[in-house]
């Protein structure tokens, strides 16, 4: 069980989570619209690590995807919003880089809306719909996603917490393509500040 940690924003309180948790991934969020979003003069005092930063993207133009990869040196792109096949088709060509491509849920998903998707993103990842575009604390059904056609993985996402452990496992058994976690606002003090023991306990109940 893999684990994303997203909106980081305090050098510090990356340090500490580098330290402690070792998360697989550290998730950037460059929507300025976000309480989490980091902003350009925040490259300089980024703690050096070899975790892959995850760059998390609503809309944006390719050049600005661009030029966040060469100010934080991202390993991989999220992509939150809108984007169209095509735009994910060129932006993997220009940027050469893994792709995610998020995946709103409400009610219901219509898997043959993705099917397009499937050998063009590394994975995908399922988060609660809300208008500005996760960071919400809230969960959908998960048990939607116990019929996911695919073989391409995915992360989970929305909601999670550390009672969410036990659950979590639940679901990754019956569905091996669950590749990992997504954890942001319910292991936070303040928007951008993560609880770092909050996230040392979590990992060690779906990592013991």
């Amino acid at each position: 069980m893999k684990i994303k940690v997203c909106g980081m924003r305090d050098p510090e309180n990356i340090q500490h989570l580098i330290d402690v948790v070792k998360p697989n991934w550290i998730g950037l969020i460059f929507y300025s619209k976000s309480l989490r979003y980091v902003s350009a003069d925040f490259a300089e005092s980024f703690p050096e690590t070899d975790i892959p930063k995850v760059g998390v993207f609503v809309n944006e133009t390719i050049e600005f995807v661009l030029s966040k990869i060469d100010e934080f040196s991202l390993s991989v792109i999220q992509l939150h919003g809108n984007e169209s096949l095509e735009y994910v088709r060129e932006l993997k060509l220009e940027t050469g880089k893994k792709l995610w491509k998020v995946v709103s849920v409400g009610d219901s998903i219509d898997w043959e809306t993705l099917r397009d998707y499937v050998g063009l993103v590394e994975n995908f990842l399922f988060d609660t719909a809300t208008p500005n575009h996760g960071g919400s604390g809230k969960r959908f059904n998960w048990q939607i996603l116990e019929s996911y056609p695919f073989e391409t993985g995915f992360l989970l996402s929305g909601g999670i917490d550390e009672e969410s452990a036990s659950e979590i496992l639940s679901l990754a058994c019956k569905m091996p393509q669950m590749v990992g976690v997504d954890l942001n606002s319910k292991f936070e003090d303040a928007p951008g500040l993560k609880n770092i023991e909050k996230l040392k306990s979590f990992k060690e109940k779906v990592r013991p």
